[in-house]
Parts: structure tokens; C-alpha cells; sequence
């Protein structure tokens, strides 16, 4: 029988503009990790729709973005971000994305005014930083939720 997680609801976040933002992304962030964290291999690095598209770098696609968008990384080659390292194991991805996670979670903790650039980048605001990076997680967090029951029949949030 496939492993069946417990869906969990979305969050019950604060009242503000700050706080439902962070909760929501937080949330999309840990049912992405989620998914990934404990796939087998090698069917974690398999591509099973046409476009090539795989689980791990799924994962390392979107730590790519969250350090881009929140730490100020420079990203020369997106298309490579799909692509996890063939040493790097499920958990190092895993792991790379949590710190990441983590890190942008610094960053946002320093923010005043959800108006200003984030700290060190050019963005047009926090609040469009964290709106589009709630939009790039939950789009691939949908991916991953096909990819992982494809692999082993893993399903929920």
C-alpha cells in the first residue's frame, strides 16, 4: 500500500500582510520538502513526464530561487537549476533547501516595511519577492506532488 500523509490545512496565519505571506510560503516550503525527503533513488532523479522534469531537481531548481530572490545569488544558466548534481544525495538536496529556507528567513526577520527592496537586492519589494516565491513553490510543489505518486504512489501534504 503506498504511503498516505495526513493532508494538513492551510495555515491560520496572523492578520497581517507580513504574517499571512510568510505563513503561506513557510507552508508551501515545508509540503515541498516533504515530498522530496525520503524518495527512493534512483527514481528521484527520474524523469517521468516529457518535458524531463524530475523530483530532485525540482528541489534544487526552487533552492536556486529562494537564494536568488532572497539572498541575492546570481543564477546564469536557469534551465541547469532543474538539475541536481549526481553526487548530491536526496538528503544533501534537502538539506541545501532547508539552510536556504532558513537563510531567506534571515533576511525576511530584518524586513520592516513590506514596500522596501529586500535587504541587497534590486527587487521591486518584499512583498513581491515573497508573492513570487509563494507562486514558484506552490507551482512546484504541484509538480512534485505528481512526480512523487508517479515514483511510489506517496500521496497528501
Amino acid at each position: 500500500m503506498p504511503a498516505r500523509r495526513r493532508d494538513v490545512p492551510p495555515p491560520r496565519a496572523g492578520g497581517s500582510e507580513v504574517e499571512t505571506l510568510r505563513g503561506f510560503l513557510d507552508y508551501l516550503r515545508t509540503s515541498l520538502a516533504a515530498k522530496v525527503d525520503g524518495a527512493p533513488e534512483p527514481q528521484v532523479r527520474t524523469a517521468l513526464v516529457p518535458s524531463g522534469t524530475n523530483l530532485l531537481g525540482l528541489l534544487h531548481h526552487v533552492t536556486c530561487v529562494e537564494r536568488w530572490i532572497f539572498l541575492g545569488d546570481r543564477v546564469t544558466d536557469w534551465p541547469a537549476t532543474f538539475h541536481a548534481d549526481p553526487g548530491d544525495t536526496v538528503a544533501d538536496i534537502v538539506d541545501r533547501y532547508r539552510a536556504a529556507v532558513r537563510e531567506a528567513n534571515g533576511v525576511l526577520d530584518r524586513c520592516t516595511d513590506v514596500a522596501d527592496p529586500v535587504p541587497g537586492k534590486d527587487s521591486p519589494s518584499v512583498r513581491w519577492a515573497l508573492t513570487h516565491m509563494i507562486e514558484e513553490t506552490g507551482r512546484h510543489a504541484g509538480h512534485a506532488d505528481i512526480l512523487r505518486e508517479l515514483i511510489d504512489g506517496a500521496t497528501g501534504r
